[in-house]
């Protein structure tokens, strides 16, 4: 069986005590272990030592099991940078199965030359998609989002009907696809309150939503909207859509973590290979105190397994 790359991301953050956390709980239950952790070397073996994870010589990517190391630290580039360069590598070169990162720290980054929003435009970038979509599921709700890291108040002109279509698309296609849901119910979200009242509060909804939810209907996708945010997440909470399209992300992500905080997975869709990540940033105040919560790592390391076993 084909490993995992496990990139903890940020060597300042929760990222590499979660990531040997995970795995070390796994081996301490006599789960089967396959993975290769991808990143600053010296931040991952010292988490590594901390919950005394055995690193295998002979790793999975010559073979063998357990859990290997590849230190991407040294280069022109930020070693959690580098990590995820390296493993889309070895996925597309058909070595390892899929990627599960941890937190970067995009400040920071941005400040050592790294010109990318995050990892999902960057891993686009990689891979040669030209617009993938951040989607979270895993908790009671799923979301995916129009638009990402981008200020609010670019987010209306950034709106298209191709955009909003495109987005809900992609998420009916991985529901069907990887979750196996025979017929997805997708509620796509209005920008404006109230779902711009018939254009009293805005005409996003007439202009582009709607138009778009038409174009996805017209393709035998079962969407509704433009809805209201408030409607469309408590009517979601009751098992009413499965999915919600939200057009910016706090809009979508603020309901989301109040409900499923350490449950839900950042997946990323539309990529030629499997990705997964926690829900949450790099948490510098609780790196290295061991208060971390290591569940969205988890959570993410099963989705991973479970959409790389089809």
């Amino acid at each position: 069986m084909k490993p995992l790359i496990l990139t903890p991301g940020d060597p300042l953050g929760v990222g590499p005590e979660l990531a040997a956390r995970v795995l070390a709980e796994r081996v301490r239950t006599g789960q089967a272990v396959n993975a290769v952790l991808a990143g600053d070397g010296e931040a991952i073996r010292r988490a590594c030592a901390q919950v005394a994870l055995q690193i295998a010589t002979d790793g999975p990517l010559a073979g063998g099991s357990g859990v290997a190391v590849v230190d991407t630290a040294g280069g022109h580039e930020p070693a959690e940078v580098a990590a995820l360069r390296w493993a889309v590598d070895r996925i597309r070169e058909g070595m390892a199965a899929g990627l599960v990162t941890g937190p970067i720290h995009k400040a920071r980054l941005r400040a050592r030359g790294f010109t990318y929003s995050g990892h999902t435009d960057f891993l686009a970038d990689l891979c040669g998609v030209e617009r993938p979509v951040m989607a979270f599921v895993g908790g009671q709700l799923r979301v995916a989002l129009v638009t990402v890291h981008i200020p609010l108040r670019a987010v209306a002109d950034a709106l298209t009907i191709e955009l909003v279509a495109h987005t809900g698309r992609v998420a009916d296609a991985a529901l069907r696809r990887d979750l196996r849901l025979e017929a997805p119910r997708i509620a796509v979200l209005g920008l404006n309150p109230h779902a711009g009242e018939s254009g009293v509060l805005g005409r996003e909804e007439i202009d582009v939503i709607g138009p778009a939810v038409e174009v996805l209907r017209a393709e035998g996708i079962d969407a509704t909207g433009p809805v209201s945010a408030e409607t469309a997440f408590m009517k979601a909470m009751d098992g009413h859509y499965d999915l919600v399209v939200a057009m910016y992300h706090d809009q979508g992500l603020a309901p989301l973590k109040l409900v499923d905080f350490g449950r839900s997975v950042n997946w990323t869709l539309g990529l030629p290979i499997v990705r997964t990540s926690v829900d949450h940033g790099t948490a510098d105040d609780l790196a290295w105190t061991g208060q971390a919560d290591p569940s969205s790592f988890a959570s993410a390391l099963q989705l991973a397994e479970r959409l790389t076993s089809r």
